[in-house]
């Protein structure tokens, strides 16, 4: 969910929207037109890219009206305007009109900085739209989502969902949208595996927790889907690694409650108590065989050999007959 700073005035004179997340950012923009139209109903909107924004542009915008009509003028690519186009931006910046709220969206970083640093230092309120590119940061986007509708959906569900729908915020809102609309109660894991069964079986988190889990045919059927619907192989083999790292950080672990061993291995704790269920028949020997096996895989489908599907298939039988070691021993 986008960051907003302490002035949270979406009718604030500038509102400075940072980040490259475009979901996030056209979030932003509808926070304030929607502001500005529940305060004046005949908002004149106008959405300019920077090549839509020459030098003079804006000061004919922001003008005065006759009848002083609110207006918002959205700003996209505020990072790539010219350098004189900038210089009107900067030069209204000191001084907003009043009924007019300018929306700049920037991508944050070097380019463009002396305009992102100007609307700070006069005041802009910021919303930080960073690209989601970490899977807890997508898992923490989930979670919101269901807090802002309203609705409770457990830890599992949302993990579930994050594995079933990928990285695409787009997909993951209107997959919340689609739960919230269609669920009664409390959102939980089997409720995400009803609606969303075949992208959630092609996940390769399934494939890995199966694997793990010793259940050779169901991780094979998994794995064979999951190419068929076109999952990347390099993708599957990093959920092996981490499905079997996450066996031997928790059983090498000292013993505890799930929210201290969360802290001390950086697992969330519901992870910590699906892994402890995971771990059953593990041994420290399965382990390194099972990172063996996940090391090869890894070079088979980077380019070290002829059939990539054939090198996740042996890494996925090996790591399933490592799960169930400790009954052979």
């Amino acid at each position: 969910m986008a960051r907003k700073n302490a002035s949270d005035d979406p009718l604030a004179p500038v509102t400075l929207a940072v980040g490259q997340e475009e979901l996030l950012l056209d979030r932003a923009v509808r926070e304030v037109v929607a502001a500005a139209k529940a305060a004046d109903a005949d908002t004149d909107v106008r959405d300019l890219t920077p090549d839509q924004l020459q030098p003079g542009t804006l000061a004919e915008l922001v003008s005065p009206s006759l009848f002083a009509e609110r207006k918002v003028v959205v700003v996209r690519g505020a990072q790539d305007l010219s350098a004189d186009t900038v210089k009107d931006v900067k030069a209204y910046l000191s001084s907003p009109a009043e009924e007019i709220t300018l929306v700049l969206l920037h991508a944050g970083g070097a380019k463009g900085k002396g305009l992102l640093d100007a609307a700070r230092k006069a005041g802009a309120r910021e919303v930080a739209c960073p690209k989601m590119t970490k899977p807890a940061d997508r898992l923490a986007f989930v979670r919101g989502e269901f807090r802002t509708a309203g609705r409770s959906a457990t830890s599992e569900a949302c993990q579930a969902l994050v594995d079933a729908i990928g990285s695409d915020l787009r997909e993951l809102a209107s997959a919340v949208t689609q739960l919230v609309a269609d669920v009664e109660g409390t959102i939980d894991e089997a409720v995400v595996g009803r609606y969303y069964t075949g992208r959630a079986e092609a996940s390769s988190f399934t494939v890995a927790d199966r694997a793990v889990e010793g259940r050779t045919a169901e991780a094979l059927e998994a794995l064979r889907w999951s190419l068929s619907t076109g999952v990347a192989p390099v993708l599957i083999t990093s959920a092996l690694a981490q499905g079997v790292r996450a066996i031997g950080k928790l059983s090498s672990a000292r013993g505890g409650r799930p929210a201290d061993l969360a802290r001390e291995l950086g697992m969330p704790p519901w992870k910590i108590d699906r892994v402890r269920q995971q771990m059953r028949g593990w041994t420290p020997d399965g382990v390194a065989v099972a990172l063996r096996a996940v090391a090869e895989a890894d070079a088979g489908v980077k380019g070290g050999g002829d059939d990539p599907g054939y090198a996740l298939e042996k890494a996925v039988v090996t790591i399933a007959r490592a799960a169930r070691s400790r009954g052979r021993a």
